[in-house]
């Protein structure tokens, strides 16, 4: 997925960065206030991190330009909130250009946007409306790890069509970036899923107190009144 540099031309890496720099001053913003309100917290953003740093290392060989790999973003979405995974997401991606030549600077606001805001987003979005619809905290899991890593290659794909659309148009290029990602991606949405489900369920079983602090999972008779922790 890392779109690697010098691969999106002028003006295309700069509408990237100004549309992502609203959502990860929201993120900071999110993440000063939890960390004040719940200092206890910090270890599970640090954890967070480095889950998504690990997952988003394991590339492979996709698309000339980029490469398919997990994100780890849509646990990360689900325990500490999409806001506060966009600024974890820009500092794994900063880091990964600078050590391991894995993306880019310039196309830094592209990866942002497609690995730290739309896919944690919609990563959060699937698990608030399982919960709603009283799904079990494994399957929510799942469904927002696997189906948010998807959204971020259909959003890559969508970025690449932009720059480089063939003889026939976007969508053309669109379904052939697409269906390339899907060969890889899809298992590895699957497998990220698992892994996703495992963590979770470790993390309510050791850190359930401090979940249910942050509102993210209810402990049976909780009397937690800490504020609502929102995305």
């Amino acid at each position: 997925m890392h779109i690697m540099e010098g691969f999106l031309p002028h003006p295309w890496w700069e509408i990237w960065f100004i549309i992502a720099i609203p959502f990860i001053s929201y993120g900071i913003y999110r993440m000063s206030k939890v960390t004040k309100k719940i200092p206890e917290a910090l270890p599970l953003l640090a954890l967070m991190g480095a889950f998504v740093f690990v997952l988003s290392a394991l590339k492979l060989p996709s698309v000339t330009g980029s490469t398919s790999h997990p994100t780890g973003t849509g646990l990360a979405a689900v325990v500490v909130g999409p806001g506060i995974t966009s600024v974890l997401s820009l500092i794994v991606l900063i880091f990964q250009a600078l050590l391991l030549a894995h993306g880019g600077l310039t196309t830094l606001g592209a990866n942002v946007f497609s690995m730290g805001i739309v896919g944690p987003i919609a990563a959060y979005a699937i698990w608030v409306t399982c919960k709603k619809m009283r799904i079990s905290s494994s399957v929510s899991v799942f469904l927002a790890a696997a189906l948010g890593d998807l959204l971020t290659y259909i959003v890559t794909s969508i970025q690449l069509a932009l720059v480089f659309p063939t003889s026939t148009g976007f969508f053309d290029a669109f379904l052939r970036f697409g269906s390339i990602f899907a060969i890889t991606q899809i298992p590895l949405a699957i497998g990220e899923g698992i892994l996703a489900v495992i963590l979770f369920d470790f993390l309510a079983k050791y850190k359930g107190q401090l979940l249910a602090t942050m509102k993210v999972i209810k402990l049976p008779h909780s009397t937690n009144t800490e504020e609502a922790t929102t995305p």
